[in-house]
């Protein structure tokens, strides 16, 4: 992946702050488990976050970020500055004004609005307060336990994943699925056929992203788009269950299977045009 000067100036960096304080959802391996399954790439964690809470050990002091901490920092604010180049772009084309996320870095813990933030949870997106959240440490988690190999455009396609979930909030996507879930009136399995859509889309979204910022920048390198596809199949339903129970169950999936996730964002990628993502097909109608 090729570096620009290109800076989106809209990342919020609370590394190096002594952590957000506040509640701590759960404990434990199995609390870390779970976490990872649901939140890695996810939509909103508000119902998990609000739940299961203890108090943290407190803050720490604050410290200066290593050269490193401060490239990754630079790293994703150019990162930030593709998605905010490429959807105003498609926004504009569409007739629409978009409007960039914040995208907060942070280490261990961290407040957002829709609850605690930690870093067993994975990036996810808040509709809450529409920001990214970020621990950078994920991605070793990500190689470590999930086996995808971690190069700079995977970080770049999971910014782009929660950025899409940031334009299906632009667009209303976000509060119809809420609306859906709040009605009370679809069983679990319908409402994981919903989230499965929800996260397919993000995917294709990010694929959408990755088009246009190549040809806006060129900034794509050989490998690049397999890194991103890697991350997708990695953390796909069927992947995940298989490593933590033996087996898979399709009708508990959440976020959609490795096979699923590579065809939405590989969609996007191929056609580079917002107006083929509909991967709910008639699910919100």
């Amino acid at each position: 992946m090729k570096w620009t000067d290109d800076r989106g100036g809209n990342v919020e960096d609370r590394r190096g702050s002594g952590g957000g304080g506040g509640m701590i959802v759960g404990g434990g391996l199995g609390t870390l488990i779970i976490a990872a399954i649901v939140f890695f790439l996810g939509g909103d964690p508000s119902s998990i976050l609000s739940s299961g809470s203890m108090p943290s050990q407190g803050q720490t002091e604050q410290r200066e970020l290593n050269a490193n901490e401060q490239k990754i920092g630079e790293m994703v604010d150019m990162m930030s500055g593709w998605n905010t180049l490429t959807w105003d772009k498609v926004f504009k084309e569409n007739g629409m004004t978009y409007v960039a996320p914040k995208v907060v870095l942070f280490e261990d813990t961290t407040r957002s609005a829709c609850g605690t933030a930690q870093s067993a949870m994975g990036p996810f997106y808040c509709p809450a307060d529409q920001k990214v959240y970020m621990d950078m440490s994920f991605f070793n988690e990500l190689q470590q336990k999930f086996g995808a190999k971690v190069t700079e455009f995977t970080i770049a396609y999971v910014l782009a994943h929660e950025v899409g979930h940031h334009v299906q909030t632009l667009l209303g996507t976000t509060q119809k699925v809420d609306a859906l879930r709040r009605s009370g009136r679809y069983s679990e399995a319908e409402m994981n056929r919903v989230s499965v859509a929800t996260e397919l889309q993000a995917d294709f979204y990010a694929g959408v992203w990755a088009k246009n910022i190549d040809e806006e920048r060129q900034v794509l390198e050989p490998g690049d788009i397999q890194s991103a596809i890697d991350a997708a199949q990695a953390v796909g339903d069927d992947n995940i269950q298989k490593r933590a129970q033996g087996y898979v169950n399709q009708e508990s999936f959440t976020h959609g299977s490795s096979a699923q996730r590579k065809e939405w964002f590989m969609k996007g990628y191929n056609t580079g045009d917002i107006r083929q993502g509909d991967t709910f097909n008639q699910l919100l109608k």
